[in-house]
């Protein structure tokens, strides 16, 4: 906690007075040079040019601090504060020849959760990478960028087929800023672009599962145990975490042919949540999956319309096991316009139809909970810009015929100036059972509110 305290006061105090640096007027970036006299030997060391004293790295970042209040009661969780926590990022860029250098690491004190020990796979303590990567292009029609970064693709809004790159749902679920919805992995990418033809290829050399709800900071109703999971009694899972042994493989080819943009899909390696039980131990399991996808999207009676498919290929067996998740095949039809000034609506509709359903209905043990066959998913999503775009006001339903349960969250957001902004709003869960989707969060509706400082 000692050091989480100490980072955010350096942090701080470098808006006012940067130690041997200067703030740019334009870009608000912190900039780091020589402190020693031009020409000295310090300075041609670090290669700064001596008359202009060009930075040697751009330093910028935000400081961001949240707070939310659990609104329905948990029985599950020894706290009624859902957020509460000061997290400061610092990025920094560097063009060295034909490499650029990106780094992002937040710095995270947060006393609600009160978990410091770093766990970069996780997300948790008190320091969080989020970019440390290197891009550069070895030949004109090749692009690679390798290291830790942030991954995404699909047509979907914040409903994923085809995007099997780790998210981070306890994020999503507690209201920091959404950009924290995608986490981070370590791999390589490389896109290739040809004149009839783009392709993406990612690497991940070790498994990166998403950050997924386990009951520590999100509580939810496990199936299985017929309870509430929460801080007390959390998920226990064996996650795949050797090196180039549990790896994963994506591709994407896409092209354009006028306004419609379409691509095609593939990933190697696991469910990205557990969707699985070891028999032996009752330890939450990730079962291999491939996905095989399609997406179509381009403008449509003055709007943007999207269809995406996808075929999960769950593992081997899974249809007779009722410990594995079956194969599935998903489906995602969507439409977006401006349907007055400044205010814009979209809709979207997603099925997740389970294969061979009679024979995991047939294997499950008695007394035990039945999905349904076809799990069907409906939202709407509202978005209006007040004062010059400086206000932003939105709300975003899902809905489950299938379930009778949903999730409505909404959320304002204010810049005061270009430097700061204020933001606030909900999550709220509903439904009928405790084991649907939506319904089993309900223990987490919140609100919250966030200040961000940009320098």
């Amino acid at each position: 906690m000692r050091e989480g305290l100490f980072l955010i006061a350096v942090c701080l105090l470098s808006f006012d007075n940067v130690i041997a640096g200067e703030v740019l007027e334009g870009a608000k970036s912190v900039q780091i040079v020589s402190a020693t006299e031009p020409g000295s030997a310090s300075t041609r060391d670090w290669g700064i040019n001596e008359e202009k004293r060009e930075p040697i790295i751009d330093f910028y970042g935000y400081i961001d601090a949240r707070f939310g209040m659990r609104t329905s009661g948990s029985t599950v969780s020894d706290t009624d504060i859902s957020l509460g926590e000061i997290r400061v990022q610092l990025k920094a860029k560097k063009n060295v020849k034909q490499v650029t250098i990106n780094i992002a690491t937040d710095f995270l004190f947060d006393p609600v959760v009160d978990r410091y020990a770093i766990n970069m796979n996780n997300g948790e303590g008190v320091i969080d990478p989020r970019l440390i990567n290197v891009e550069f292009s070895p030949i004109d029609f090749i692009d690679a960028k390798i290291g830790r970064q942030i991954l995404t693709w699909g047509s979907g809004d914040f409903v994923f087929i085809n995007d099997l790159f780790a998210k981070d749902w306890n994020s999503f679920f507690l209201g920091r800023d959404v950009e924290y919805l995608k986490a981070p992995v370590d791999a390589a990418k490389v896109s290739f672009f040809f004149d009839a033809l783009n392709i993406d290829f990612v690497y991940t050399p070790r498994f990166g599962a998403d950050r997924f709800v386990d009951g520590r900071t999100v509580s939810f109703f496990d199936r299985e145990n017929k309870a509430f999971r929460g801080r007390d009694n959390p998920l226990v899972f064996d996650r795949p975490n050797d090196w180039f042994d549990d790896d994963e493989i994506a591709a994407r080819a896409y092209q354009s042919f006028g306004a419609l943009e379409a691509a095609v899909y593939y990933y190697n390696g696991f469910w990205k949540s557990p969707a699985g039980q070891d028999v032996l131990d009752g330890r939450s399991i990730f079962p291999e999956l491939s996905v095989y996808g399609a997406s179509l999207r381009g403008p449509v009676a003055g709007g943007l319309a999207w269809v995406e498919t996808g075929y999960y290929d769950s593992a081997a067996g899974a249809s007779t096991d009722p410990l594995v998740r079956n194969s599935e095949v998903r489906f995602l039809i969507g439409f977006e316009k401006e349907i007055s000034h400044e205010f814009t609506a979209s809709i979207q509709y997603n099925l997740e139809r389970k294969l061979d359903y009679n024979k995991y209905v047939n294997a499950l043990p008695s007394g035990a909970l039945k999905d349904d066959q076809n799990k069907h998913l409906l939202t709407v999503s509202l978005t209006k810009l007040m004062l010059q775009q400086n206000l932003v006001l939105s709300a975003f339903n899902f809905y489950s015929p299938s379930g009778k349960d949903g999730y409505v969250r909404f959320n304002f957001s204010y810049k005061v100036s270009d430097e700061l902004r204020i933001d606030g709003g909900g999550n709220f869960f509903y439904g009928q059972e405790d084991h649907t989707f939506f319904s089993q969060l309900k223990n987490n509706n919140n609100i919250y509110v966030g200040v961000r400082r940009n320098f």
